[in-house]
């Protein structure tokens, strides 16, 4: 298990896939099979006590690290996970997986329909974060790992931590949730509620079979426009792009006279080339339709966890305020989890957590050489 050899100062990693069938979801509906794509890094000890989940945010995939062969720029998340970084893969056993519902070798609504032979569509059932989280937990029953050192994520990776200290109380050593949220806010769903809008209303996406035609791109690329403006701070985006005029300007009407208009179409494209229409959709009503309180309050549901959490928050994330991850630190204490907890200086906004690592990978190390003196 783990990374392949090191070539061309690269160290490569294949994806794997781990399958199972009869997956009940959530909401009573099934998934006669369930394929899951995933990375590791680094080994297992024969213990099997030095296991890292790592969780994805929503547009993320499996590839946290390292490189894949021909490309050449490395995982989402390589300047956290690697020899002696903050997750430091020569001391433990990193694994990421990709969700239920994602589009990036794990089951969704674009993989095949065994009933039909066809991609799913919306044929597809609703999954949720806890769905994710379950179909997870195969995977690390699968690998033979009974309670994990670390689950590690942000954003949507962090409601995913948030659920596993939920789901299994009893098979987490310690937590890192990352810029989250026990539950969305209304402003929270209505800025994914005009991404789901704006792919819904290319003619393109026609109700969603549109595979095998033509994707609905302009649809797809205004939803990524809208989340990305929210990803990044106003801080952030009058260094970076100011009102500065671009020098290719033409005189089309509405032509992106603006650096960050351009900045956002560049944006837009590319992500139309890696992601799934349908996929965006599910998953981020699946972030909508979180709850990790269940209608109590949040203390009540850590009552049974035998674990220490490390909380962060940045304070230039306007999408996910720090006041959000100070109901999860409140949560803790009031259930005596031991917590720590710290607001960052970043200029990022909320992408500061996959941008802007230094900060993040000292707290993040620290934390995690100290979990068993703080726990036990």
């Amino acid at each position: 298990m783990g990374a392949a050899p090191l070539l061309n100062d690269k160290v490569y990693v294949e994806p794997q896939i781990f399958s199972f069938g009869n997956f009940t979801l959530e909401n009573g509906e099934s998934l006669a099979r369930v394929d899951i794509a995933y990375e590791t890094y680094g080994r297992l000890n024969a213990a099997k006590t030095n296991a890292i989940l790592i969780e994805h945010a929503f547009s993320m995939d499996a590839h946290a690290a390292f490189y894949h062969a021909g490309d050449a720029r490395p995982g989402w998340w390589d300047t956290m996970i690697g020899p002696g970084k903050a997750i430091d893969t020569e001391r433990f056993f990193v694994i990421c997986s990709n969700v239920i519902g994602g589009c990036a070798g794990s089951t969704g609504p674009s993989s095949l329909n065994p009933a039909t032979g066809k991609p799913y569509a919306l044929d597809f059932p609703q999954v949720t974060i806890k769905d994710m989280v379950a179909a997870q937990k195969k995977l690390i029953d699968h690998l033979g790992i009974e309670k994990l050192y670390s689950i590690v994520g942000g954003s949507m990776g962090g409601m995913q931590v948030l659920q596993w200290l939920v789901s299994y109380p009893q098979a987490v050593r310690s937590a890192i949730p990352i810029a989250t949220t026990a539950r969305h806010s209304p402003q929270q769903i209505a800025f994914n509620e005009v991404g789901r809008q704006a792919i819904m209303a290319d003619p393109k996406w026609n109700n969603g079979n549109f595979y095998g035609n033509e994707i609905p791109r302009a649809g797809l690329s205004v939803a990524r426009m809208v989340g990305h403006i929210t990803y990044m701070s106003e801080k952030s985006m009058a260094e970076k792009f100011g009102r500065r005029t671009k020098s290719d300007q033409d005189n089309t009407k509405f032509h992106a006279d603006f650096e960050v208009e351009g900045y956002l179409r560049n944006r837009g494209d590319f992500f139309v080339g890696r992601f799934d229409a349908n996929s965006y959709l599910y998953i981020s009503k699946a972030m909508d339709l979180f709850d990790a309180t269940e209608g109590k309050h949040l203390s009540e549901k850590f009552y049974e966890l035998d674990a220490k959490l490390l909380v962060l928050a940045f304070k230039s994330d306007w999408l996910y305020p720090a006041y959000q991850s100070l109901e999860i630190v409140t949560a803790c204490k009031v259930s005596g989890v031991p917590v720590s907890y710290i607001e960052i200086e970043a200029n990022y906004g909320h992408d500061s957590f996959l941008v802007e690592t230094e900060k993040q990978s000292h707290l993040v190390r620290h934390f995690l050489s100290r979990v068993d003196e703080l726990i036990y």
